[in-house]
């Protein structure tokens, strides 16, 4: 049998636990068998991140041109707005797919012809870090390894999961209201029963077979040598399943993440493993693992609900209660920040940190302001909402508002993602203030179809170039935020935090960083008032707010009393 380094003793540990030893052996051998073909065709680069990382979250095709891949019109948008402000891009399923936008695929080696070829996707990881999606829960009914799996091909028989209906599966957590069983006709006329988690064209995988881990793995080494280095987990809340259980973060499951990560790193050690589970946040920070053996990043899906909260309500009361509970395993690990990205903005995950009153309260809202709400089957059969479905700043203020005012509080909730401890994720449509896309929805008939619309990049580059737009004027003050966070160390991932109770109407985080003797106070009003409040007695004088320079000396009866005007960014550099 070939041997790898030390690290294999764990893996062969983990698989173990996972499979029984016949099936075990095997799978050890074929991990030792990809390893070996990737070590001798992928090159590890050392990469640390910093402050300087902010991840663009975007479709393959948001923008386009006749006759352009639209791979290519991306990478030549980012170069000509983006470059030295943003360096990582999350390029959403870009694959052969047959539904959802991506996330049904019909072939994991392969790029949409539709976007253009690797040869486009190698050119953009070539410039930016490129994170890309491991949709590795399910594929879709059109994949080669489903119609093989219909066809009677004995390789793909242990590929999904085939139950009597009769099974009782009342203790399956949903995530949607469509049905968890879902019937094919196979090629002999024989109707099979396929656990579908997510819908009729996303068929989940069976990962009791060694087969099927062997395989996605081979497709998630195949992404790092084009160039990924962040490896988005989707949906892996539910990729194991054992009956009689909630299927859901199962032990198997937090296993399998760990084998994952420990198989990669044995290429690739600088690969940044992310796990995508919108539910509960203490659940969802169970994916940490350790701090060292499971995800280096995990989505901090109770933030855009929480920011939501807050402006709607002019109080961050529930937004500083629950980020004064953030804490982390170690310090190699880190949140993924954002508010807004190709989905809804997520219910579950503020379970217990808002009151159900509250949470309708966001509903009625969104809705008022043109948006969608998506629901899910409970275990009683009732149904409660799941995500609200609109674009984000759309859900903050009613379109026909003042665009000064929807711009502001816009602004606001993202300055407060790039200044919170971790790492920012910006999706596209946030960048450049888009409104709710009806016409998408009626097109599509799906909800979330109303945040995904798509870009002439002609039509665009005219937006962005005529002075009072909302694209222009969102485009130009983000960029500006980002560009000042990028170059401030207080601002690391890493960093220490604390987060300041000075008034209800303020979410204020005092970051520093690594030793280093600055810190920065992030001050964000989320209310349509004028709000005066003091410094703790313990934070020393000067300060300049480097959004404005504006600086606060010991000079005057009042030094150390700040005003903000209605939504007002005000983040101050200090010493310690």
């Amino acid at each position: 049998m070939k041997h790898i380094s030390d690290p294999s003793h764990t893996i062969n540990k983990r698989i173990h636990r996972l499979y029984p030893e016949d099936i075990a052996q095997r799978a050890v051998n074929d991990i030792i068998d990809l390893i070996f073909k990737y070590k001798q065709r992928i090159k590890s680069k050392e990469y640390h991140l910093s402050q300087k990382d902010i991840v663009l979250i975007t479709y393959g095709d948001q923008v386009s041109k006749y006759h352009e891949p639209s791979l290519g019109t991306l990478n030549s948008f980012m170069d000509k707005h983006l470059k030295g402000v943003i360096n990582s891009i999350h390029i959403l399923p870009f694959y052969p797919y047959s539904s959802d936008d991506g996330f049904s695929v019909v072939n994991y080696n392969a790029v949409d012809p539709h976007m253009g070829s690797w040869r486009e996707i190698e050119s953009i990881s070539s410039s930016y870090r490129l994170m890309v999606d491991g949709v590795i829960n399910h594929i879709s009914q059109f994949s080669d390894w489903f119609k093989a799996y219909l066809a009677g091909d004995p390789y793909f028989q242990d590929f999904f999961i085939d139950i009597d209906p009769s099974t009782d599966l009342s203790k399956v957590v949903r995530p949607r209201a469509t049905p968890l069983l879902s019937e094919y006709i196979d090629d002999d006329g024989k109707i099979r029963n396929i656990w579908t988690t997510f819908s009729k064209d996303q068929v989940d995988l069976n990962y009791k077979s060694h087969r099927v881990l062997r395989n996605v793995l081979d497709a998630l080494f195949y992404y790092i040598e084009k160039g990924a280095t962040l490896i988005r987990l989707d949906a892996i809340a539910f990729i194991w399943k054992e009956i009689g259980t909630p299927c859901a973060h199962l032990p198997q499951t937090h296993e399998l993440i760990q084998l994952m990560r420990e198989v990669l790193h044995e290429v690739a050690p600088e690969v940044i493993i992310i796990t995508e589970t919108n539910v509960p946040h203490h659940e969802n920070i169970s994916y940490f693992g350790s701090g060292a053996d499971e995800a280096q990043m995990v989505y901090n899906f109770a933030l855009p609900p929480l920011l939501l909260h807050s402006v709607l309500h002019g109080n961050t009361k529930k937004l500083t209660a629950w980020a004064k509970t953030l804490t982390l395993p170690s310090d190699k690990v880190c949140f993924f920040n954002f508010t807004a990205s190709h989905d809804g903005i997520g219910m579950r995950p503020v379970k217990g940190l808002l009151e159900d009153h509250e949470i309708e309260y966001l509903v009625n809202c969104v809705k008022e302001h043109g948006g969608l709400v998506s629901y899910r089957a409970e275990e009683d059969g009732s149904q409660t909402p799941y995500e609200l479905n609109c674009s984000y700043i759309d859900a903050l203020t009613n379109p026909n508002e003042d665009q000064y005012l929807r711009i502001k509080r816009m602004l606001v909730t993202q300055a407060a993602v790039l200044a919170m401890p971790g790492v920012p994720g910006i999706y596209f449509h946030s960048l450049v203030g888009s409104k709710n896309y009806h016409e998408g929805v009626k097109h599509s008939g799906i909800n979330r179809t109303i945040n995904r619309e798509k870009y002439n990049i002609d039509w665009l580059e005219n937006e962005l170039s005529s002075q009072g737009t909302v694209a222009k004027t969102m485009f130009d003050s983000y960029k500006r935020l980002i560009s000042i966070r990028i170059n401030e160390e207080a601002f690391n991932p890493f960093g220490d935090f604390e987060i300041l109770d000075l008034d209800d109407r303020l979410f204020v985080i005092d970051q520093s960083c690594c030793g280093h003797e600055t810190r920065i106070i992030a001050l964000h009003n989320f209310s349509n008032e004028e709000v005066i409040c003091k410094l703790p007695d313990n934070i020393s004088l000067p300060l300049c707010d480097i959004l404005s320079s504006n600086c606060m000396t010991n000079n005057g009866q009042n030094a150390d009393e700040l005003k903000l005007e209605p939504y007002q960014i005000m983040w101050l550099k200090g010493k310690i």
